[in-house]
């Protein structure tokens, strides 16, 4: 399956090259940090983002494997993140895309209202920020989508379309 994937890796690096670009152009008004888990709640993901999470915990040792497994099961039906462990991502190397984005400010658009938000830890002496100073969840999700029909083209699975849940991915793993 690794090669399936491809498209999404490389999506990956793309978000986290804009990612760190924006946090840096931002310097000290980014206070988020190692540790910093007040975005972190349980998420939906697309397939491929599925798959990446699987692909991790099948390439763990089977110890760390079962102890993730066992703590998300006891987390799933919270609020927060079942990964979560300590204020500390157990999969943050795999972590989805809206996860790569926590923190910063990103600019979307609802009901044909183009808005903007960011970590209230965050930016606090700042008035505004030009665009280029944001992520635009329109423009990467409408990549995720892409890069997501890829995977399911290419995968020729019974795979669902649908979201799924993280608990129910990490669980499903064994």
């Amino acid at each position: 399956m690794p090669h399936f994937l491809e498209n999404y890796k490389q999506l990956i690096a793309r978000v986290d090259a804009l990612c760190n670009g924006i946090a840096a152009l931002l310097g000290e008004q980014i206070t988020c940090s190692e540790g910093c888990s007040s975005c972190c709640t349980a998420i939906s993901v697309f397939p491929v983002e599925a798959a990446a999470i699987r692909e991790a915990m099948e390439n763990l040792p089977e110890a760390q494997a079962e102890m993730i497994r066992r703590h998300v099961s006891e987390h799933a039906d919270e609020e927060r993140c079942p990964l979560l462990f300590h204020h500390r991502c157990l999969l943050y190397d795999v972590r989805p895309i809206i996860c790569r984005t926590h923190g910063l400010p990103i600019v979307y658009t609802t009901d044909d209202q183009r808005s903007s938000d960011c970590c209230p830890l965050n930016l606090t002496e700042t008035e505004s920020l030009p665009g280029s100073r944001a992520v635009d969840l329109d423009k990467l999700n409408t990549l995720l989508v892409a890069v997501n029909s890829i995977y399911l083209s290419q995968t020729d699975s019974s795979e669902s379309p649908e979201r799924r849940t993280i608990a129910k991915i990490v669980k499903e793993t064994t």
